[in-house]
């Protein structure tokens, strides 16, 4: 093991050191694989304070952040299928536990975890995976590393992502969006048409729009901006149902019907989109063309997502069709209340109900984390709404709780 690696190990040591008076327990000890509905009472907004909801925001935060650190190196809880992909912090699974992370170190000023995301960037030197160089799902690192860039002011945490760019510049991709059979793992991405060369399923506009908007920022280039703003909005035009104001997940799914005959919204898949649109937001110059644009379709985005939350607080794994998956789904649950309470704490969704609909959520949220940081009903690795089983955990699933933790941390009615 080089010293990088014993660094890296020592920073995650410490971290989990402090999280282990929490329980006596192991997380395995605590879970339980049952396929029900858990019935649970919901408190209302009136029943809680700002501040008992920041309070709770802090604690769970914490306890997520340290407990998924505390993970690396033992991921056994992961499928073996994406067990691999999920130890590589350059693939896009571990890299969206990264942009929860960053958005909560920038909440809380906390050194020790700064500490910890530098050292897994020196590690992995700034690169990211050269194999898929126009892949979406290979530029959600680059956020990380553009994030430190900025907050630190060092060129070399951009430098090879600026190699990259500049070469999708000199080369932009002329294929379509239609998917078709394009989405493999076993080598057609590199097919000509491939349309995965562009934006063209709903995780990919989480995965890379950011990225560009940070490195017009770092840079001062112009350029990049506009080649995500463009493809950005080829992409939200193709995708984006303004009769349900849901996002498909793909072209396949534009005439999907689940088994009890309803649209087939992935709840996972709009809760990426959905995340996304207020962080390239705030990575846009004021006076920037677009930003009303973002903030109209965040605003029927908002409203299609906000009308089909359960009662039980959660959003359904399938949006249409709650009876298709009918436990909870904390990822997607996470990514929309993360974004939801974004628009309340900016003064973008201004109304009574939008309040209590994030409050449900964050409620809902708090109900899926054990006492040591564990993010249970996490759908696994996917592209439609699965089955989801209370054990099931995964690195984007503290991601989404980390995002929606940093927003009910300043939560203000």
């Amino acid at each position: 093991m080089n010293h990088k690696k014993l660094k890296l190990s020592a920073i995650a040591m410490s971290l989990a050191l402090a999280i282990s008076a929490c329980s006596g327990e192991s997380p395995e000890q605590k879970t339980q694989s049952v396929d029900v509905e858990p019935k649970k009472e919901m408190k209302t907004s009136k029943d809680v304070t700002e501040q008992d909801i920041q309070k709770t925001a802090q604690r769970i935060g914490k306890s997520v952040a340290n407990w998924q650190i505390a993970q690396f190196g033992n991921l056994s809880y992961i499928p073996e299928s994406h067990r691999a992909k999920s130890e590589n912090a350059k693939f896009w699974i571990q890299a969206s536990f990264y942009i929860g992370l960053t958005r909560w170190i920038d909440e809380t000023g906390n050194q020790r975890l700064l500490d910890f995301v530098r050292t897994v960037a020196e590690r992995e030197q700034y690169e990211l995976i050269l194999e898929r160089p126009y892949h979406a799902d290979d530029h959600a690192i680059a956020q990380t590393y553009l994030w430190l860039a900025e907050k630190t002011g060092m060129k070399s945490a951009y430098g090879p992502t600026k190699q990259v760019f500049d070469m999708i510049l000199s080369n932009p991709p002329q294929v379509g969006l239609d998917m078709g059979n394009s989405e493999s793992s076993t080598g057609k991405y590199h097919l000509e048409g491939n349309c995965q060369l562009r934006w063209c399923w709903a995780d990919a506009l989480f995965m890379a729009p950011r990225a560009w908007a940070q490195m017009t920022k770092v840079t001062g280039d112009p350029r990049y901006l506009e080649y995500g703003d463009k493809e950005f909005w080829a992409s939200a035009d193709y995708l984006f149902s303004d009769e349900y104001g849901l996002f498909y997940r793909d072209s396949r799914y534009f005439d999907a019907k689940s088994d009890n005959g309803k649209p087939v919204f992935w709840g996972r898949g709009n809760g990426w989109v959905f995340a996304a649109i207020p962080m390239i937001i705030e990575e846009l110059p004021d006076d920037h063309p677009s930003k009303e644009r973002y903030i109209e379709l965040y605003k029927k985005n908002a409203e299609g997502l906000m009308a089909l939350q359960k009662e039980d607080g959660y959003w359904p794994a399938s949006l249409m069709d709650p009876d298709k998956v009918k436990t909870p789904e904390v990822s997607g649950t996470g990514f929309i209340t993360f974004g939801l309470a974004w628009g309340v704490n900016n003064g973008i969704l201004t109304d009574q109900r939008s309040k209590e609909i994030v409050e449900k959520g964050w409620k809902a949220i708090t109900e899926a984390v054990t006492d040591d940081g564990r993010v249970h009903w996490v759908q696994h690795v996917g592209k439609s709404p699965d089955p989801v089983k209370e054990s099931d955990s995964q690195l984007y699933g503290s991601g989404a709780v980390l995002l929606a933790a940093s927003e009910m941390l300043k939560w203000n009615k």
